[in-house]
Order: structure tokens, then C-alpha cells, then sequence
């Protein structure tokens, strides 16, 4: 089989990824800065399983510092999915940390690109590109009009990929996620929050009034949009929308929660965060279309997995006796 490399290794998509790479007979070489944005134990056990694999290789590095001429020799396909996450965060003192590793990084990804033999270059981009949408659901003929800088700088990294394919060839794919959830979410996420607040029996905080709306998408979903991208030939230079279908007020989905743990979850509103769209709502038919791409998991039955996975996570990081990953 092939040999790819992932970036973001130990994140939340990556990590699936990688696995999902693994058990398809792939090499993997995982590329990770493991930077402190939460943490890092996390990381380090969304790739416990995977790191005496003979056909994975750990690289613990900066993007921006590595040899990538070298790492590209006989490499396949790059799954790009490393970013500094989180729109709050991306506001202030924190925009050069975004401008660095979402857009600086890809630059360098892509120009090391022009020279390689890649059959794909697959960047994972995201909904926030829309920010206020004029329409729902989305297409991606949108115009992209983001609200946070966050997604500035996943618009602008996207914009490196479009201009690289044109201009040098490189065989660019970018996926658009909504709201991606499930195992081996990241703690600033809310979903995440929300179900250790529920372990925890403690209050959620809400921004806004409760009645916005998202798409949800299962992490599993992602990848296999992800797999498929790297196929199909047609996807070369496209951008592609990534949803769930599920697209859910978040206080139906607390209400949904509630069933799933099997305990009231009391709810403090606070204000509306600057940077949130009001609402997303993916148009998947071209990915449907091009890339057969059609979401399997429901949000009851992802946010079930979620759950279990996050009971297990906190038990092990609570645990006086937990062994370190090696």
C-alpha cells in the first residue's frame, strides 16, 4: 500500500485518521508539534494504540522546522489536517499564533509540494470560511465571509491551496468540516465540555440564548470524506463541503444529552461570543456527488460514543495508578 503523511497526528481527526489509514494496510508517518493548546496527555493517548506499529512513524516536530523535501521522497498522499483550533482564542494577542501555524505552515507544506510526486494534498479547511451564511443550507459557491480570524486564516490557507494547484500543479482537495464531534474531541470543544460537566455533575455555561444552530458531523464521517478525497480523481482542485445532516438547535441537543447520561443538565446562558456564526448548515451534494460521500452516524448515536469515550478518558487521567504512554 501507499505511504502518507498526517499531520496533526495526535488530534482529534488525526488520530482517527491515522488508525483509519493504519487498518487499511498504509505506511503513516504522523507529524505533531504537540503544542500545549490542551492537554498534551490527550494526545498522547489518542495515538497509544497506534505507536509500536511498525508501519507508523512519530515525527515531534514544528511544521515549519522540518526537511520536507526529504519527508515527501516516495510519499503518496499528505493529510493536512494540523491547525491552531478555536475561534475565541484567535481574537487579540492570539491572531500570530493563528497566522503561523494555519497559514504560514500550509504555505510551507505547499511550496515543498510543487517538488514532490503527490497524487493528493488534502487540507482540512472548515465551515467557519462562511461565517454568517446568506443561505442554508451552505453551498460552496458561497461567498465565504468569516466572523472570527480563526476562519480568516482557514480561508486564507485555502486560498494558498487554490493558487498552488493553478499555478504549480499541486493536487489540492479542501474539506470543508461543520462541527465535527465524537471520540478523542477536544476538551474546548463544546461537546466535550458539556458531557464532563455532566460526569462531573457540575453547570454548563452557554453562549447566547441556546437557539442556534449547528451541523453536526461524526468524526468517522470526516474521515472517510477525508479517504475519499485522496481517491477519487475528480476531487483534484475542488473544495468540498463536509457536514453531518443533523443540523440541531444546541439546547435540543443539550436536551439530547440529558437522555444519553441519564441526568438533568443545568444550563447557565452568558453572552453571545463574538466570532460564533448564528448557524451552519452543510450542502453536502457535491461531496454526495463526486466523492460518494454520505454521513452514517446520527447525532444520538455519535454523541452515545462520545459519552462512553469521555467516561473512559477522565477515569484513566484521574487515575493515581495511570501508567504513562510510552
Amino acid at each position: 500500500m501507499s505511504k502518507v503523511i498526517v499531520t496533526g497526528a495526535a488530534g482529534f481527526v488525526g488520530s482517527n485518521l491515522v488508525e483509519a489509514l493504519l487498518a487499511r494496510g498504509h505506511h503513516v508517518i504522523g507529524i505533531d508539534g504537540h503544542t500545549d493548546y490542551y492537554d498534551t496527555r490527550i494526545k498522547h493517548r489518542n495515538l497509544a494504540c497506534v505507536l509500536h506499529e511498525p508501519r507508523f512513524q512519530l515525527i515531534q516536530d514544528d511544521i515549519r522546522n522540518l526537511d520536507w523535501p526529504s519527508l515527501f521522497k516516495d510519499i503518496d498522499v499528505i493529510y493536512h489536517q494540523a491547525a491552531q483550533a478555536g475561534v475565541r482564542a484567535s481574537w487579540g494577542k492570539g491572531f500570530q499564533t493563528y497566522t503561523e501555524l494555519n497559514i504560514n505552515s500550509t504555505q510551507v507544506l505547499l511550496e515543498a509540494a510543487k517538488e514532490a510526486n503527490l497524487s493528493r494534498f488534502v487540507y482540512a479547511s472548515s465551515s467557519s470560511v462562511y461565517g454568517n451564511a446568506i443561505a442554508y443550507p451552505t453551498t460552496e459557491t458561497t461567498l465565504p465571509q468569516p466572523v472570527s480570524p480563526y476562519g480568516v486564516t482557514k480561508l486564507a490557507a485555502e486560498h494558498l491551496c487554490r493558487l498552488y494547484h493553478v499555478n504549480y500543479g499541486v493536487p489540492t482537495v479542501s474539506l470543508r468540516y461543520f462541527t465535527v464531534y465524537g471520540p478523542r474531541q477536544r476538551p474546548d470543544m463544546a461537546f466535550h465540555k458539556f458531557l464532563k460537566a455532566a460526569l462531573d455533575d457540575e453547570p454548563i455555561s452557554v453562549y447566547g440564548d441556546g437557539q442556534q444552530t449547528r451541523d453536526f458531523t461524526f468524526v468517522q464521517d470526516v474521515v472517510a470524506a477525508n479517504l475519499a478525497a485522496a481517491e477519487v480523481p475528480e476531487a483534484i482542485g475542488e473544495v468540498f463541503n463536509i457536514g453531518g445532516g443533523s443540523r440541531i438547535s444546541l439546547r435540543d441537543t443539550i436536551s439530547m444529552m440529558e437522555e444519553i447520561v441519564s441526568k438533568p443538565i443545568t444550563i447557565h446562558y452568558t453572552e453571545s461570543s463574538k466570532g460564533d456564526a448564528r448557524h451552519t448548515s452543510a450542502d453536502v451534494s457535491k461531496a454526495q456527488q463526486i466523492l460518494s460521500y454520505q454521513p452514517q452516524v446520527s447525532l444520538n448515536d455519535g454523541l452515545t460514543q462520545e459519552w462512553e469515550w469521555l467516561q473512559q478518558l477522565y477515569t484513566y487521567l484521574r487515575s493515581p495508578h495511570r501508567q504513562p504512554v510510552a
